[in-house]
């Protein structure tokens, strides 16, 4: 089993309590910014977006076969009062508990049952290379998101690609796609480039420092479309049985100048800070 796969056995087993990410990481045998990095890449949720979501699902169903306590039902999901179990249920379902209940159905396609990983790897994938990087500066466009809503991404690019060469300070004309400030749940995502500094740079840019460390890099020439499972890959398959471990802190796609972001072609990189 892969640690997510352990993860997903874990939570199943045990989401009832509480339990948080770094009991789910110890159940996969890595460390929690592994786990939250290889779940998001192998499931599309983060550990405790699919916690709340099962949570809530298990819920929805007690409640549309007629619960009579509500109070008790939100505890029994891990709220400690009813107005925040009302909001989050009525942030995932459109409908308050009372309506469903009412109703005696929930909507099917809001609730989340148990997980069916797609175990889909890339075959014989292996870092082209280990690199002691530098420090990088990097500006661009940045956006918060959870595992749910990266799909967003390519649309956060859409809206830096017409400043790509002229932000004040940029170096070259490589591309780079920072995860950065990592919770339980979320992300930071800057899409941008090196720059030299951040003296003329205007409130509309991102800025970030990345301190030297030391990378896996993966280079591929495959599609664009591909990336979410090449990273599937390189933290349920590759990580794990490599060892190396994984450093706390951003990783990056690389996008050199031979790629163009008309077609997805050209080819690009994985890199993946670990721990020297």
């Amino acid at each position: 089993m892969t640690p997510v796969q352990k993860a997903i056995w874990y939570i199943e087993s045990h989401y009832s309590r509480d339990i948080g990410l770094d009991e789910v990481a110890a159940a996969g045998g890595v460390s929690r910014f592994h786990m939250s990095r290889a779940f998001a890449a192998a499931t599309g949720h983060s550990v405790t977006g699919y916690l709340r979501a099962r949570r809530l699902t298990d819920a929805a169903h007690a409640l549309a076969k007629g619960a009579p306590d509500i109070l008790a039902v939100a505890l029994d999901a891990g709220y400690g009062s009813h107005e925040a179990f009302t909001r989050a249920f009525r942030d995932r379902f459109g409908q308050t508990p009372e309506e469903v209940r009412a109703n005696g159905s929930v909507s099917q396609p809001q609730c989340l049952e148990h997980l069916k990983m797609d175990e889909t790897f890339v075959e014989n994938l292996a870092p082209s290379r280990f690199v002691d990087g530098g420090p990088l500066l990097i500006a661009g466009f940045g956006q918060r998101y959870t595992s749910e809503t990266s799909l967003a991404i390519p649309s956060l690019w859409q809206r830096f690609g017409p400043h790509f060469g002229s932000v004040p300070g940029q170096k070259n004309y490589v591309g780079y796609g920072v995860c950065h400030n990592f919770d339980d749940d979320s992300f930071e995502y800057i899409a941008g480039v090196e720059v030299k500094d951040f003296s003329d740079l205007t409130s509309e840019y991102s800025r970030l420092r990345i301190a030297p460390q030391r990378y896996a890099v993966f280079a591929t020439t495959d599609h664009i479309s591909m990336i979410r499972r090449i990273t599937h890959t390189v933290w349920s398959k590759w990580l794990p049985t490599s060892g190396h471990e994984a450093a706390d802190g951003p990783n990056f796609e690389l996008y050199p100048e031979s790629f163009d972001p008309a077609t997805g072609n050209g080819g690009y990189e994985l890199w993946i800070p670990i721990k020297n």
